[in-house]
Formats: structure tokens, C-alpha cells, sequence
């Protein structure tokens, strides 16, 4: 599997080994600067983006394409345009799958190489290279709004024991054998609906408390807010007709704080966090507001 994945990577086309071994000659140099290392990266990055920009770009096109010839009716300009909506997303899902046998590479040959003595130079070349270039490549994400963090300061950190187990394999144990690992370089692009769902999951996760709250209690006290604001149709039709940031200026803090106090007993924990903390209110705001700006595009779709 480690070999497999090492020749995925290379067929990719996004770097050529030369670069790798320039860039293994000068990362073992005692006087090497970082800038210089990055350097020698550049190249993989720059072909990288544009393929990236250019797949985006055609995925975003043949998508409008497909969605106008739903309208038509025609059934051969819908398969046609289905068709080419098709392969330009396989084509930025590929890149987007680069990214993360980058990693896969490199953890599983890191872990691998401490029990099998693989006497390749080839691949320990690769893995040092992949775990330099890997966070380099930075994908756009679409109808994201700019997040200014410039004033953004860590007030504080929390350290949870989530388990405590002995680790040591025992021979009369059932579970004594390693399991193998198995899917490398299997990676598929994630669904669109799972993807937001998850993202709204991080965001409450960074946001609450979470030792006594469950992923269902954070969504569905999101949900809970979200539904509520709905129901006041001045804020609605605010959010309808305004830019994100003049409807955050409008009825629509004073309609989560509404909504909020409203909720039910069940939201307890999440309503004294949110109440006490102005912060984590403002937050939590944002979140809702974003939920529901998807909503809007829903409807208008």
C-alpha cells in the first residue's frame, strides 16, 4: 500500500522528483534558511493552484450550465450538461484528494517505517517532502465570508481527560494482533451536506463547554434557535434583502436573544454559557445567522 500511494502521488503531476531530491539536499544542509526550503516547494504549489483555480472555475461554470438546462426541459442538454458538471468536479475532487494522500503518505509511512525496514531511500525522500509541501496547498473555499482575526486574543485553554487505558498488547488477550491498516489513498471527496454539517459541529465544538453536551445537543439547540428566529419575519425579510453585514446590524442580535431565552429547558447548559458570555453570544449569532443565510438560498432557489 505504501508503494501504491507513492506512485499515485508521483503520477499526479503536480511535482517532479527532481524537486523533491533539490529539496531533500537542501533541507539536510546545516545552514539551510526556511524561506529557501519553501522555495523549492513553489513550483508543486504554483501548478497546484492553478489547477485548482481552473477546475473551480470550470466546476462553478458547467454547474450554472446544468442548473439552467434543468429549466429547459431538453433532455439531451441536460445529460450533456450533467455530463460535463460531472467531470469537472471529479477533476477538482481529484486535487482536493492530492491534499489528503499527501497526508495519508506520510503518516502511514512515518508509523509503518518504525516496524518494517523498507531500505527505500525513494520513500523517505517523499515523505519529507510531502509533509513540507502538503500544508502549502490551500485551497479557496466558496461564499465564504472574510473573517478579520486581527483582534483576536486566546484568553484561556482547556485540557480534558477524555480515557485513560493500558496500551500494552498482551499475549492471552483476543485483541493481541495488530489490525492491518487498509484504504490508503481511498479518499473521496466529501458530501456537500455532511461537509456543513460538520463545519457547524467544529464551530460549536470551539464554541461550548462540551463535557456534558452531546454533537445532537449543540446542532439541535442551533436548529432550535434558528427556527425560532424564522418566525419573526421582520429579521427574515432584514436577512432577505440586506448585505450579511447590514442584517447583522439590524433587528437580528435582538431577535437571538429572544430566541434564546425562549428555548426549552433541554438548552440549559447553552443558554447560561450564552447569556453570561457576550462573546460566545456574538459567536453563536454568527453561526445561526449563517445557517440561515443558507436557508435564503434555498428558498431563492
Amino acid at each position: 500500500m505504501i508503494f501504491d500511494l507513492f506512485d499515485k502521488l508521483r503520477a499526479a503531476g503536480i511535482f517532479y522528483w527532481h524537486e523533491v531530491e533539490q529539496f531533500c539536499d537542501a533541507f539536510f544542509v546545516k545552514s539551510k534558511s526556511n524561506a529557501a526550503i519553501a522555495n523549492i516547494c513553489k513550483p508543486a504549489v504554483e501548478r497546484w493552484n492553478i489547477r485548482y483555480k481552473s477546475a473551480a472555475a470550470a466546476y462553478k461554470q458547467a454547474k450554472d450550465m446544468f442548473e439552467r438546462t434543468k429549466r429547459t426541459d431538453d433532455a439531451v442538454l441536460i445529460a450533456n450538461a450533467e455530463n460535463s458538471f460531472k467531470e469537472c468536479k471529479q477533476e477538482k475532487d481529484a486535487l482536493d484528494i492530492f491534499k489528503k494522500d499527501l497526508g495519508t503518505f506520510v503518516r502511514f509511512y512515518e508509523f509503518m517505517s518504525q516496524i518494517v525496514d523498507y531500505d527505500d531511500k525513494e520513500l523517505e525522500k517523499l515523505s519529507l517532502y510531502a509533509r513540507n509541501l502538503r500544508p502549502m496547498l490551500r485551497e479557496s473555499i466558496e461564499e465564504e465570508d472574510d473573517i478579520d482575526l486581527s483582534n483576536v486574543v486566546m484568553s484561556h485553554y482547556r485540557l480534558s481527560k477524555i480515557r485513560q487505558q493500558d496500551i500494552r498488547l498482551k499475549e492471552d488477550s483476543p485483541d493481541y494482533e495488530l489490525q492491518p491498516g487498509d484504504g490508503l489513498g481511498s479518499a473521496k471527496p466529501k458530501d456537500k451536506k455532511e461537509e456543513y454539517l460538520s463545519q457547524i459541529v467544529s464551530r460549536l465544538n470551539e464554541l461550548f463547554i462540551t463535557d456534558e453536551l452531546t454533537e445532537a445537543d449543540m446542532v439541535n439547540y442551533a436548529y432550535t434557535v434558528m427556527d425560532k428566529v424564522k418566525e419573526n419575519s421582520v429579521v427574515m425579510d432584514q436577512l432577505a434583502n440586506n448585505t450579511a453585514e447590514q442584517a447583522m446590524l439590524g433587528d437580528f442580535p435582538k431577535a437571538i436573544d429572544d430566541a434564546i431565552l425562549d428555548s426549552s429547558d433541554a438548552h440549559q447548559n447553552q443558554m447560561m454559557q450564552l447569556l453570561s458570555d457576550p462573546n460566545k453570544n456574538a459567536q453563536f449569532a454568527r453561526v445561526v445567522f449563517d445557517m440561515l443565510s443558507r436557508f435564503k438560498g434555498q428558498l431563492n432557489g
